[in-house]
């Protein structure tokens, strides 16, 4: 990036790092964010299959209450605590994506932002904030207040 000029030290770009090398490592970090997002609703699904799960025992519950016995075994015999696919349970499906492709994808974005920007994190970021910021304005500063 053209300049310093502004920015907090810990997102300064490295005077040996490029324009294109910043764009390239955030462009990484963006796939990264969006990985860690579908990280997120792979965990919403594991939450709410495991819930929905649960709600089951109170619809078996309800059935037997109503005098519904054979379908209450149903819904017991054929949908409580079954896998969601072949052989596995949410659980496993996270434990899966964590082991085979999250923690490989943050371990390598993290390995690269060390090696070329000396594990600066956001500098494509902290340069858009220095650029888009009005110089003064009390809402603008680069960095926290200081205590």
């Amino acid at each position: 990036m053209d300049s310093n000029r502004g920015m907090d030290p810990a997102h300064q770009v490295p005077d040996d790092v490029d324009e294109r090398t910043v764009r390239a490592l955030g462009a990484l970090s963006k796939a990264l964010e969006t990985t860690e997002r579908a990280r997120g609703h792979l965990y919403g699904f594991h939450q709410l299959t495991g819930t929905a799960d649960f709600e089951l025992g109170d619809a078996v519950r309800l059935l037997r209450e109503a005098g519904h016995e054979e379908h209450a075994r149903r819904v017991e015999r054929e949908i409580m605590g079954r896998n969601v696919i072949p052989g596995h349970w949410t659980f496993q499906i996270v434990e899966a994506y964590n082991s085979t492709y999250y923690r490989p994808f943050a371990a390598v974005e993290r390995d690269i932002v060390e090696e070329l920007a000396g594990g600066r994190d956001h500098l494509m970021e902290a340069h858009l904030k220095t650029v888009r910021r009005t110089p003064g304005h009390p809402d603008h500063t680069a960095t926290p207040p200081t205590s």
